[in-house]
């Protein structure tokens, strides 16, 4: 016996949105402090808010439409998402401008796009229908059909990937694998397989490190750029290196002068360059402490734990898809990203979900939050389940 009388804007998870809300104040309260000592004078605060303005009239157009909708979209918002990324490469530079070594964003005027934010939310979506497509088509399933599965994530994934990796923006790249993961765990392909991949990539990562000591002249020309070795090096060593290893210094040195409740609002000292964005968790660290950072880690940790209840109670695989996929996305860049503050990851250029400034993040975000949310809402609840 199910209850049927609920509208999907009745069934809202408003313990998802209040999660949410929490980490809007969190975010405009650390771009605030950041934003007072850095080197542009923009007001950074207000554009958050209106990215968040846009990104929840975003949110509510993904509740619009039943989520199972998406399935039939899914191949034309990952042929959007794919040609977005041949533009970045093929446009000129006046409308693809390089910055710090890279070509990922659109921009016209005063604004900005990098659609390799927005490819993340296609990516998961595209993933989704195709395993759920294939585990409805194979419900008896072999070794064949499971390769056969792999073989169509291989190049779905893949594609994009490549296309990211030649920005060059590694980055964005990794949180593209962390999406594929997390749905490669989820797909119901034999855990031997899954092991066999693991085993592989180790493999792979011990070939690169030993082709950079044996021919490091050819691993830099062919592999990885100077200024990409260098972000390893300040990783390992950011004493070692003082141009490589100056924001890991710093931000090490922001987190640790907090200590427990921190310097207090907008009393922060350490300068960090771009603490908007990619060290904004340093900001949080220095102005609120150890009390301060737990509360945000908190956020997101129930965010997750919510969201993976979502995905359990979904009386529909894709909708379940759709969540595993968007998880492994926050999860990645969630500990990637405060890993690069306290030097357990070297710097990507990651930014903290919900948390740090830039539109098109906000916005990719807000957008997969819209999935779960969606999905969430038309989940059916049975009365003796």
């Amino acid at each position: 016996m199910q209850n049927n009388h609920r509208s999907p804007w009745q069934q809202l998870d408003y313990n998802l949105l209040f999660i949410l809300f929490l980490m809007v104040i969190s975010s405009c309260i650390a771009i605030y402090s950041a934003q007072m000592m850095d080197q542009y004078g923009s007001n950074f605060v207000i554009k958050q808010i209106v990215w968040y303005i846009i990104g929840g009239i975003a949110v509510v157009g993904v509740m619009v439409l039943d989520f199972d909708q998406f399935r039939k979209l899914s191949w034309y918002l990952y042929g959007l998402g794919i040609l977005l990324l041949l533009g970045i490469l093929a446009a000129p530079e006046s409308i693809v401008p390089n910055i710090n070594g890279a070509q990922s964003w659109y921009r016209f005027g005063p604004f900005a796009l990098q659609p390799s934010e927005l490819v993340k939310v296609a990516l998961v979506i595209a993933l989704a229908n195709t395993i759920a497509t294939h585990n409805e088509k194979y419900i008896i399933r072999t070794i064949h059909e499971d390769l056969l599965l792999l073989g169509k994530i291989a190049v779905i994934a893949g594609f994009p990937t490549f296309l990211v990796l030649l920005q060059p923006d590694l980055g964005t790249s990794l949180v593209f694998m962390a999406i594929t993961g997390s749905l490669l765990l989820v797909s119901g392909i034999r855990w031997r397989i899954i092991l066999i991949l693991i085993l592989s990539f180790i493999l792979f990562i011990s070939i690169l490190v030993w082709i950079y000591f044996t021919f490091p002249q050819f691993f830099v020309e062919h592999i990885l750029d100077q200024y990409q070795l260098n972000r390893f090096y300040a990783w390992l060593d950011p004493y070692g290196h003082k141009d490589a290893g100056y924001h890991t210094r710093n931000a090490l040195l922001a987190i640790g002068s907090g200590m427990l409740f921190g310097k207090g609002f907008t009393e922060g000292s350490v300068y960090l360059p771009e603490a908007q964005t990619d060290f904004i968790f340093s900001i949080i660290g220095e102005e609120f402490g150890f009390v301060g950072t737990s509360f945000v880690i908190s956020l997101f940790f129930l965010m997750v734990y919510r969201m993976i209840n979502t995905a359990l109670e979904s009386n529909e695989a894709f909708g379940s898809y759709l969540c595993a996929g968007v998880i492994g996305m926050f999860t990645f860049q969630v500990f990637q990203n405060i890993g690069m503050n306290i030097q357990v990851m070297p710097i990507t250029g990651i930014p903290l979900p919900f948390i740090s400034y830039g539109g098109s993040s906000v916005l990719a975000c807000m957008i997969a939050f819209g999935l779960v949310l969606n999905v969430r809402s038309r989940t059916v609840k049975y009365m003796f389940e």
